[in-house]
């Protein structure tokens, strides 16, 4: 039986007020496992409780702590970080989130909080009293991000870059087909009309079959636009969806459609799914409206022939 892989943990530390709610989030985000401000007590039971070698979840843990904390000990929770790394082998990692005092204090007149360790006392009291508590957890982080020039939205990018793992952070893709005559789908991120193909409906041998059949999809891929169509589509999703990921969005749908939902779209929805599996993605397909009956009222009038036995009304 092989060993369970130690169990990866980042403690997130730092300024009040430097980001630690944007890491925190961002992380959750990727798929980590969040615990935030656990009164100390009960952080030196989860430190010193090893997970259960059955245990199915292996997501990465991250633990937010700071001067808020309840019994907060900057150098208990070094020994209990030593101590777990010792006895349990697990990968733990601090990271302090460090930030300039005088963009601190503006950040708190901003946002009218009031810093934790000065209710009742200026902001920039609080925070020279902070940095002395922090010191020794400031001294253990092996990693160190200065938020004073950074936006929220940086901070999160920066987290992303250095926290996604494999699979981790990135986006839900689905890949879906559907008809016009039935409605848009309400959750498509993107859409794509694919009317413009020419229809298998008003071909009498294909119009049972579905853009899954091969002569169903020959027939769509011999439409003179279709190859420049394909490639310029791929082209555009394969730039769009790493934006997507580095910008944080959970879930994209990619949608195409056809008059019916049955062929054009079936079979673009198929292929374009197909390439980016190629390119490394891992989509799930949904068919919206394939088990629906051919229906001419809905597919309107059929277009000019182009040959293939298109019949014209």
């Amino acid at each position: 039986m092989s060993k369970k892989r130690p169990k990866q943990i980042l403690l997130v530390t730092g300024m009040s007020g430097a980001g630690k709610s944007t890491v925190l989030r961002t992380l959750e985000d990727l798929g980590w496992e969040i615990v935030d401000n656990l009164p100390l007590l009960l952080l030196n039971r989860l430190l010193d409780t090893a997970p259960a070698e059955d245990s199915d979840d292996d997501r990465p843990l991250a633990i937010g702590i700071g001067v808020a904390t309840r019994g907060f000990d900057a150098e208990s929770i070094v020994r209990r970080i030593k101590k777990l790394r010792e006895e349990h082998g697990h990968d733990i990692g601090t990271l302090f989130l460090e930030c300039a005092g005088a963009e601190l204090e503006r950040r708190y007149n901003e946002t009218r909080r009031r810093h934790p360790l000065a209710q009742d006392r200026p902001a920039s009291e609080g925070i020279a009293r902070e940095r002395e508590l922090l010191a020794p957890l400031r001294r253990w982080s092996n990693r160190v991000i200065d938020t004073t020039k950074l936006a929220s939205n940086e901070l999160a990018q920066q987290i992303r870059a250095t926290f996604s793992g494999e699979r981790l952070g990135e986006p839900t893709l689905s890949v879906m087909s559907f008809g016009y005559s039935r409605g848009l789908p309400s959750n498509a991120d993107l859409v794509f009309d694919m009317r413009f193909l020419r229809n298998p409906h008003w071909v009498e041998s294909l119009r049972p079959g579905t853009g899954q059949d091969a002569d169903v999809s020959e027939y769509i891929a011999g439409d003179p636009a279709y190859d420049q169509a394909m490639i310029e589509i791929e082209s555009l999703l394969l730039l769009l969806l790493p934006r997507y990921e580095a910008e944080g969005k959970s879930y994209v749908t990619i949608a195409f459609g056809c008059t019916g939902g049955r062929h054009r779209s079936v079979h673009v929805t198929e292929r374009m799914a197909a390439r980016l599996r190629e390119e490394g993605f891992s989509p799930t397909v949904t068919h919206r409206d394939l088990q629906t009956a051919p229906q001419d009222s809905l597919e309107g009038a059929p277009a000019a022939a182009s040959g293939g036995g298109v019949q014209v009304q």
